[in-house]
């Protein structure tokens, strides 16, 4: 491929990832109920690459596809490379509650990032991508005979929507051969709406009208580290741990109630707190260790581990982030696998000996309780990657299969597939002119 050529798909592609960052904040990036709770449904973390086994990264070393789990692992690289990663998801749930079904699909933006070598062993990448997305719509009948037989007709609805992105620039150094270290900075920012309606029929009593807007900025920092140790001529171990710190957040969140009737309307509560200083509101830290084991150029082997504490973050009684008494914050944890094999990379006849085929595994312990009650999230990720021109260059295809909670009176049971479709580009920028 061209240089050219390539800078001309890496510039469509930043145009195109702009536009549909643009247009993602506009809808809901998500549709799931328990994103009534605090900032949202977490997004997923990593590229499609990453997606596709499992999530796991924090211990992984490729030269070949960006790493965001890690800022150690940017270091991973031609020295003399440029790289560039952005991809799509797709994600299509059917929900249950009791004898309730229904459905949902929506797209969301996944990742841009781009990767530059520096100086001797030195790299650095920037971009952004979805921290958390908040989607939900419900309704429902009062059915008390006494008050209904007072008041006529109670209908009660909800809904939400928006986004929180975290933009990021992270930098690593290669301190001898084994041992990587890498630095991040995180910026967050986004805006999220909740809406809560109850709607009498008789048109002698007044409506009510429940709002909140959530302005909010912060930022945070992300330590990592990498170490690979040869076992014998072929297998390398890698162990990787990583340390983000706890966000506070900026902004503001705008609370209303209203209400509305024939016989008159009115504002009964408007206030704008300050978050940061009336409303003291953080985003969780979290720490990560994994490890990996791979056959040089044929298969790999990896796990990972994260945790975050949201139990202090300040979400529970702060209007704008705790839409529903039922939610509390709590730890939060994941146990990922992920396994990827290329059957011959060096076959120069048959092409799919060239692809990368891969398997992974997740459990996740949310960071909110349902009524005091776990919600935990396991699911199966399978995908490939296409190779193009220089094999490098590739086409990364893969589906997560998971549930989220469980059918019961109080909590809805989640089975989605989702799909995730990533472009990984790979030049050669910075190659020494050797004559005129």
């Amino acid at each position: 491929m061209s240089r050219r050529i390539l800078n001309r798909a890496v510039l469509a592609a930043i145009i195109a990832l702009c536009t549909a960052f643009s247009a993602h904040g506009q809808a809901a990036g998500t549709y799931t109920p328990y994103s009534i709770y605090g900032v949202g449904d977490l997004a997923q973390p990593g590229t499609a690459w990453n997606k596709t086994m499992g999530g796991v990264g924090v211990g992984v070393r490729n030269n070949r596809y960006l790493n965001l789990l890690n800022p150690a692992a940017v270091t991973a690289r031609d020295s003399l490379a440029f790289m560039t990663d952005f991809s799509l998801y797709s994600d299509n749930k059917m929900f249950q509650q009791g004898n309730i079904k229904s459905a949902s699909n929506t797209f969301n933006i996944n990742d841009l990032a781009m990767s530059f070598p520096l100086w001797k062993g030195t790299a650095m990448m920037v971009g952004i991508q979805p921290y958390s997305d908040t989607g939900f719509g419900y309704s429902f009948n009062y059915t008390d005979p006494d008050l209904i037989g007072r008041t006529g007709n109670i209908t009660y609805s909800a809904a939400g929507n928006g986004s929180v992105y975290k933009g990021f620039v992270m930098a690593g150094a290669r301190i001898g051969k084994r041992l990587s270290v890498g630095a991040q900075w995180n910026y967050y920012f986004g805006k999220i709406e909740k809406t809560f309606y109850t709607t009498f029929n008789d048109a002698s009593y007044n409506s009510i009208k429940n709002g909140s807007t959530v302005r909010l900025t912060g930022s945070s920092f992300k330590f990592g580290v990498q170490y690979e140790q040869p076992l014998g001529s072929a297998l390398t171990l890698g162990l990787g741990a990583t340390y983000t710190t706890s966000a506070r957040l900026g902004g503001t969140s705008e609370s209303s109630r209203f209400s509305a009737g024939t016989a008159a309307s009115d504002t009964l509560f408007f206030k704008v707190d300050k978050l940061g200083t009336d409303s003291k509101v953080q985003l969780a830290g979290e720490l990560g260790a994994g490890l990996s084991l791979r056959d040089n150029g044929r298969w790999m082997a990896a796990f990972d581990y994260t945790r975050s504490d949201w139990s202090g973050c300040g979400l529970d009684g702060t209007r704008g982030f705790t839409a529903c008494k039922s939610f509390s914050a709590t730890v939060a944890e994941a146990y990922r696998v992920g396994f990827e094999i290329i059957p011959n990379r060096n076959d120069i006849r048959y092409y799919f000996n060239h692809v990368a085929y891969r398997l992974g595994a997740y459990h996740k312990k949310e960071y909110y309780l349902l009524d005091g009650n776990r919600v935990t999230s396991t699911g199966i990720t399978l995908g490939f990657t296409l190779p193009i021109v220089n094999n490098y260059n590739g086409l990364t295809l893969g589906v997560d299969f998971g549930q989220r909670g469980a059918v019961s009176e109080k909590m809805v049971r989640e089975r989605y597939i989702n799909f995730s479709i990533g472009f990984n580009l790979f030049d050669i920028w910075f190659r020494k002119v050797q004559y005129q």
